[in-house]
């Protein structure tokens, strides 16, 4: 059984929690599946705000799915959010994304 299919039935079985859903939206990531990956990625935000590593991943989640300005809105959270708890690899990192979509955007 691979990773998807555990991380499901836990789910299934009741153990939602921020890691879950983050590694979930991490594996349907990996296979091009955005709609699944984005819906459990802001499950996960819903649980924690704060969770930089899922703002960042739904972030590029967007941006490859073509929605450049949801994933800059992302981006931008995300960003606010790893400030706030000190994360500054993250924010940087989601800085120098940010600046690449709004460099894809019109005007």
């Amino acid at each position: 059984m691979g990773m998807l299919e555990t991380f499901e039935k836990m789910l299934a079985a009741g153990k939602d929690n921020p890691l879950l859903r983050f590694s979930l939206g991490s594996e349907y990531f990996k296979l091009g599946q955005h709609a699944s990956a984005r819906a459990h990625l802001q499950a996960a935000l819903d649980f924690d705000p704060g969770y930089s590593a899922a703002w960042k991943l739904l972030g590029r989640t967007l941006a490859e799915a073509g929605d450049l300005e949801q994933a800059r809105e992302a981006y931008r959270r995300g960003i606010a959010a790893a400030q706030e708890k000190g994360d500054l690899q993250a924010a940087k990192e989601m800085q120098v994304f940010a600046r690449r979509i709004e460099k894809q955007l019109p005007g």
